[in-house]
């Protein structure tokens, strides 16, 4: 694993996933090799027959030695089927669904990204998981007692 999303995991219910593959320039690959970057804020949008990653933060890997104007926030697109474009696009038209990136990572040499049609939760939804999480760490302190 080389970013995650961990809000994301707060923030949003997953319905479906996929694991895509992302376009990137060689020093954003070092960059992310290095474990350097966010997801935080960044999602996937559909244009016509592609899709992007908008707002993830991949910095540089020697910033003095990028090239003039490099954007650490720029679209990237993603290597996915004909099939799986379509469903992303079909998904994001509905109401209150979105595609959030859950992680990066390496697969061999190529790096790929886990993304995730999701939709939000509402307050309520997020104490319950809080509750749960709480309940959980509870229940392992007393079996470590």
């Amino acid at each position: 694993m080389l970013i995650e999303n961990r809000k994301a995991h707060f923030n949003y219910e997953f319905l479906e996933t996929f694991n895509v593959g992302i376009e990137l320039l060689g020093l954003e690959v070092k960059s992310l090799r290095a474990k350097l970057g966010s997801l935080e804020g960044a999602h996937v949008i559909v244009r016509g027959s592609e899709a992007f990653l908008v707002g993830a933060y991949i910095p540089a890997y020697q910033p003095k030695n990028a090239p003039k104007g490099f954007d650490e926030r720029r679209n990237r697109k993603l290597i996915l089927t004909r099939k799986e474009i379509h469903d992303l696009a079909q998904s994001e038209s509905k109401k209150g669904l979105t595609i959030v990136p859950i992680s990066v990572y390496n697969k061999g040499r190529k790096i790929k990204v886990d993304i995730a049609i999701a939709r939000g939760k509402k307050k309520f939804d997020k104490r319950e998981t809080i509750k749960k999480r709480e309940v959980e760490r509870d229940i392992r302190r007393l079996y470590r007692e």
